[in-house]
């Protein structure tokens, strides 16, 4: 079974977000991905198999399956492509629990055509504050359970240190900090999920589904480029297209190997 480790949102090694890509040849049993997944100890492992007209394509923290992830999936296209099992040109649809999914490559970024999960506005969390030790602007919650919350100035969004025992007891999936960015991008952001055994998340494909209709609509623009500020940082281009996100990024293979049990 051939195993490869990729960063992606980056054309960097060692930045933007590790995902392990596990290629296998017929379906696996839930429990040992799982296992899988814990040995790799990254934020996802990525297992697909072909099926129908492209691959089942399945998501796993060290700790839980997911039902969408950004930044495995784009690994998976470039490991797909890389390894010759799918050509240049061709689009690679995958087959997940949040639907198909279509990966394309377009002037030397990756381009996934995902759903896009706006957020409605809701009364922060009574504990909200205590978690992020700063008062936010804005609080909105998704159908994927992740809170976005925006912050007075990109400055409290890098300096913030999160309470993630508290923010783990919260009944959300993960939260998005995000803010207007001052340079060269159109916001930036960052992403917790401690309660998916992920305090912070490099790079996060799927709160750029979020991120997207908010700042489109914010800023009044259809294509945007965010920046997410965790320590190993990445890119995010995101597109709006109806009730779709496309996001584009780009990934750099780190590691390849043969999975032997």
């Amino acid at each position: 079974m051939q195993l490869l480790q990729i960063d992606a949102f980056t054309d960097e090694p060692y930045r933007g977000n590790p995902a392990a890509v596990c290629v296998l040849e017929e379906p696996a049993e839930a429990d040992w991905m799982q296992r899988v997944a814990a040995e790799m100890n990254l934020s996802e492992t990525a297992f697909l198999h072909p099926e129908a007209d492209g691959y089942r394509l399945r998501w796993f923290t060290p700790t839980v399956e997911v039902d969408l992830c950004g930044h495995a999936t784009l690994a998976s296209a470039h490991a797909l492509w890389e390894l010759g099992e799918a050509a240049p040109n061709d689009r690679i649809h995958f087959h997940t629990r949040s639907g198909r999914l279509t990966a394309r490559q377009h002037q030397g970024w990756i381009e996934l055509d995902f759903p896009a999960s706006p957020v409605v506005e809701i009364e922060p969390p009574s504990q909200l504050v205590e978690v992020l030790g700063v008062r936010p602007q804005f609080v909105g919650e998704n159908i994927l359970k992740y809170l976005l919350v925006e912050l007075s100035s990109e400055e409290d969004l890098r300096q913030l240190q999160p309470d993630f025992a508290k923010l783990a007891k919260l009944p959300v999936s993960g939260m998005i900090v995000t803010n207007r960015s001052i340079s060269d991008y159109d916001f930036v952001s960052r992403f917790f999920a401690p309660a998916m055994g992920i305090d912070e998340d490099p790079v996060t494909g799927s709160a750029h589904c979020a991120l997207a209709p908010y700042w489109g609509k914010k800023l009044g623009k259809m294509e945007l480029t965010g920046y997410q500020a965790s320590p190993r940082g990445g890119v995010v281009r995101v597109r709006r297209d109806g009730e779709r996100v496309v996001l584009g990024g780009q990934a750099v293979t780190v590691l390849r190997g043969q999975l032997l049990a």
